[in-house]
Order: C-alpha cells, then structure tokens, then sequence
C-alpha cells in the first residue's frame, strides 16, 4: 500500500470511525428513551383505569350503602316487599327505577332470600324472575365483577357490586352497576394510537378500530375458556384480568374472566427509528465524502511532490548523477528536495572517485593475477633445470638422457605459459571448451612438480576416465592451484600429495569425472574454511588470495563443484566434480 492510500485510509477511518460509533450510542440511547416514553404512557393508561375501576367499585358500595339505609326507612316498601300487600305491588315495581335514577346507576335490582327479581330499575320486565347474579358477584374478589346485562332496547357492560339488607325480618338483595364503556374505553384516549380494549366471552369492545380487528383475529375459545393471542411483536400491552358474569339465555349465567388490554402500536416508534436511521446515514455519508474529499486532497498535496521527488530519485545511478532536484518549497518537502540534491553533488564527487578507485583496482587485481598464473607457469621449469643442474654437477654423462625425460615437462609448460599470455591478449572470462584429458593434465602437474619440497606426490588415474567439457589451460591453472596450496601447506619434509580421479556421477544423476587433491599438512582451522573461496581472502603472509577463488570461478564456468574439508593438524582435501564432455553433447 504507498503513502497515498495509506494517508486516505487513515483519514477515512479517523473521520468516519467516531460518527458511526457516536450514530449507534445516539441511536441506542434515542431508541432506548423513545420505547421507554412509549411503555410509560400505556402503563399510566393502565394505572389510570385500574385506578378508576377501584374508585368506581367504592363509590358503588358507598352507593348500596346509603340506599340500603334509605330502604330501611320506606314503610311503603316493607309493605310490599315484606307484607306483600297488593296495593303497594306498582310502588314496589317502580322502586329500583326511581332509586337508580336517584343514584346514578346504571342498573339496580331489588332480590328477595329466594333470588327472585323483586324490582328491576334497568330491566323492568325481569321481575319475578330467578336471576343468579348475585351468586356469581359473591363468587368474584371483593364481591365485584363486570356484567353484561340489558335493557329493553340494548345489552351495555357494567361493572357491578351486590349487597344486601335486612327488612322486616326478611334478607333483601341489592345488585347494583355503572356503565363502564364511555367512561373506560372512551374517555382517555381521545384520537390517536393508544387503545383500550375488552374482550369477554362472546364480545369485544375497543376504542380504536384497527385494535379491534387485531384482537378480535386473535381470540378464540378452547374448552369453555377464552384465550387472547396477544400482538407483543407490534405492539407495547398492558393485560389486566378482571371478574366477569355473563348472562346467556341458552347457558345460563356463570362466572369467567374478561381482558382489559391497554396497547400503543409500535409502528410510529418504528417509523421515528427509520427516519432517525435515515438521518444518520445521510449525515454519515456527507461525512464520508467530506472525509474523502479532504484525504485526497490531502493526500495530493503531500504525495504529488513525493512522488516527484521519487521519479527524479529513480533516474539517479552512477552514470546519470546531474538530476537536478531544485525547490522552492520551504515545508518538509522542500527540505528533502535540497537535501537530495546536495546528495546527489556529493556521488557526482564519489563517483569520479570510485572510477579512478575501480580503474587501479582492476589493474591490480589483473596483475596480481598475471603473477600468481606466471608462477604457477614457471614453477615446473624451474624444478626441470634445477634437476639438469643437479644432473651436470652429479652425473654429467646422464645430462642429455635426463633432459630427454624432463623435456616434455618443459614443452608443457612453455605452451601453457604461451597460451596463457594468448588468453590474457584477449581479457576473455569465457575460455574456449572441449573435450579435455583430465588425467593427463593432472599426470603432467604431478611430474612438473617434482619433490615438492620434500613431500611425496602420487597419481591414482582412474583406467578409461571420460573426458571433461573444459578449456586445457584453465583447467591446468585449476589443478597446479590446487597442487600448489597442497604443498604449501606441509609444515615439514616427508608429507604426501595425492592427487587421485575417478568417474563420478552428480547430484542429478549426470556423468562427471571427480579430481581429489589431499595432503597431510597443518589442515584449515573451521573459522577459515567457510572463506577460502572468497576473493582476496589469505591466511598467507605473501599470498594474494586469488588461487582458490579462481578455482572455484573456473569450475563454475564449467559447470562442476568444488568442495573442501579439512581435520585441523591431519591435512586437507579438495574435491572438484566436472561434467563428462559425452554428457553434455547428449544432452
């Protein structure tokens, strides 16, 4: 991710992160406060009508109260009730009419000890009827239950209260009620959401229409008892369950329960809830773009010059170096601006320095080189005529049997020098390759060699060894190296070089000659093992430290190994693999 992207993610979340986590604690607390307003309102609705069904059932015991007194004074009344003189019968027919009226009821009825209907304020037709409702109040908490009950032109709900009194030696009862349906379903919720409800066995009342479908869809009768599915998913409800006698000519009277439901729709919470949500979004969306607006602007303006800068920076390398990196700015930028371009001065001085450093390096190293392959050269000539001369001081007539012998060791040697000279003419890095006679090669070291300061050297050539893929001289140059540090290394007369070859297959299975050169000398301490391939890197006071790395240049070029290993005071032994000259035309 570059500096751009990263610089408009990081203002995005810096700017967007806050408002989305301050739009869900707003909501949350707005959602939370708006339902708990939403559950208050219908709870004090149900506390304001259960306070008035209580105040209600008081003022109509408080009612009983004061015409249970009043009847006890009418003498009228006990000669009709009690005595039963006809006379007085219409005076007692009218009595629960005129009372009711007087007292504000809804409905008053006058019983005798047998439960017969002695007068009728609401209903005139029911007397001398058997009526049990006043069994069933009895039955019901604190003596008060709902009722359905009629007059001659309607049926209406009442709550009602029975009481009664003693008159002339005989029990009178008293069932009085008062019309509940305006003042509880109608008074408090004029308009609007909020609804009260009652549903009883065989009816429902509501003060809102749409409730009454909802409930009226959800009631149903299972073995007598009446069951309400309440809607607590779309709705906030308040239940309360209330006594209630219902007068059916085919059942008869009994006892039930009927449901006072007190509910508030949750669709307008729900409609604030998603325009508040469609607020918040639009506000978190203008953010968002301002947001962006204002990271890409930002991240321009700050990664435009970078950018600038780092297009002139990639142009710089020690050939182009007069990239100019001038600004006026005086910011960071600027700052860096300036700095890269007095960076730029000093490489321009650096470089100019490191060539003429690079020009003498690379003639050292080349003379170097040059030495230590001459040596190498000259060393096998040098071992043939100190013999001659060992030969003419010692046994002159064997002079020219001997030179004979060692004559071949010195044409090797002069065509290895001439070649190598030719190479050199041509500063060639890729030697020319063929199939060469490794064995013979190693065979013409080991005897230009000679003693090797004392030390014995030996051959085991491996019969019928496969030619290698490889340029003679260099590979000449790889054997005398390895031949070289061998004898070096003995400490003392009377150490071995063995010098052995053999047919070996590689790691992948193609065919290869294996070159071993071992000695017993002082061997390579473990810290030094791991670096002397490296360029330049000797343990000797008058080494350069090329023979070994050319070494393993050479095989590389040839596409072989070479491994060392070495036990510290036993010896050494150099291990080079180099595919077969057959292997690699097949292949």
């Amino acid at each position: 991710m570059n500096l751009r992207s990263r610089i408009l993610v990081t203002a995005t979340l810096v700017v967007l992160l806050p408002l989305l986590v301050l739009g869900i604690l707003v909501r949350g607390q707005m959602a939370a406060r708006l339902m708990a307003q939403h559950v208050a309102r219908v709870e004090t609705l149900a506390g304001i009508v259960e306070a008035e069904l209580s105040a209600e059932s008081q003022a109509l015991g408080k009612r009983l109260d004061a015409l249970a007194a009043e009847m006890a004074r009418d003498n009228r009344l006990r000669l009709a009730a009690v005595d039963g003189q006809l006379g007085e019968r219409p005076y007692l027919l009218d009595y629960a009419g005129r009372a009711m009226r007087l007292a504000g009821l809804a409905m008053l009825q006058i019983q005798d000890e047998q439960g017969r209907v002695l007068s009728s304020g609401h209903f005139r037709n029911a007397y001398d009827r058997i009526d049990p409702l006043p069994l069933f109040l009895a039955m019901a908490p604190r003596g008060v239950a709902l009722v359905q009950t009629r007059t001659p032109e309607s049926r209406f709900l009442a709550v009602a209260r029975v009481d009664s009194l003693m008159l002339g030696g005989k029990r009178l009862t008293l069932v009085a009620g008062a019309s509940i349906e305006e003042r509880i379903l109608g008074s408090h919720v004029r308009g609007g959401e909020l609804a009260v409800s009652l549903v009883y066995p065989g009816g429902l009342r509501s003060s809102h229409e749409a409730m009454a479908d909802v409930l009226r869809a959800r009631t149903t009768t299972r073995e007598g008892r009446m069951e309400v599915g309440l809607p607590r998913d779309d709705y906030t409800l308040h239940a309360i369950t209330l006594p209630f006698v219902l007068d059916e000519e085919r059942d008869g009277a009994h006892l039930t329960d009927a449901f006072l439901i007190i509910s508030y729709p949750l669709e307008p919470l729900r409609r604030v809830q998603r325009s508040l949500d469609a607020w918040l979004a639009v506000v978190w969306l203008a953010s968002a773009a301002a947001a962006l607006f204002l990271a890409l602007w930002l991240s321009a303006r700050i990664s435009r010059p970078i950018a600038e800068l780092a297009d002139k920076t990639a142009q710089i390398d020690l050939d182009h170096l007069h990239v100019a990196f001038e600004s006026r700015r005086t910011d960071e930028v600027g700052m860096l601006a300036r700095f890269l371009g007095h960076m730029t001065a000093r490489l321009r001085t650096s470089a100019r320095k490191l060539r003429e450093a690079e020009r003498r390096a690379t003639l050292g190293e080349i003379a170097r080189q040059v030495n230590h392959d001459i040596k190498n050269g000259l060393t096998p000539i040098r071992n043939v005529f100190r013999h001659l001369a060992q030969v003419v001081r010692e046994e002159p007539e064997r002079a020219g049997e001997v030179y004979r012998e060692r004559q071949e060791v010195l044409d090797a040697s002069i065509e290895y020098l001439e070649q190598l000279a030719a190479h050199y003419a041509r500063i060639s890095t890729h030697p020319t390759r063929r199939p060469c006679d490794l064995g013979e090669i190693v065979r013409q070291v080991a005897a230009g060699v000679g003693e090797c300061g004392g030390a014995r050297v030996t051959c085991e050539l491996a019969p019928n060894l496969a030619p290698v893929s490889a340029d003679p001289v260099a590979l000449r140059r790889i054997v005398e190296n390895l031949v070289q540090n061998a004898c070096e290394s003995l400490e003392r007369p009377g150490g071995r070089v063995a010098l052995r070859t053999a047919n070996l297959t590689g790691d992948m299975g193609e065919a290869g000659v294996q070159l071993e050169v071992s000695d017993t000398g002082r061997g390579i301490p473990p810290d030094d093992l791991a670096k002397i391939f490296d360029d330049f890197y000797t343990t000797k006071e008058d080494g350069t430290g090329l023979g070994l790395s050319n070494v393993r240049r050479l095989v590389s070029d040839f596409g072989g190994s070479v491994r060392a290993r070495s036990d510290s005071g036993k010896g050494s032994t150099f291990s080079v693999w180099l595919p077969a000259a057959v292997a690699k035309e097949d292949a």
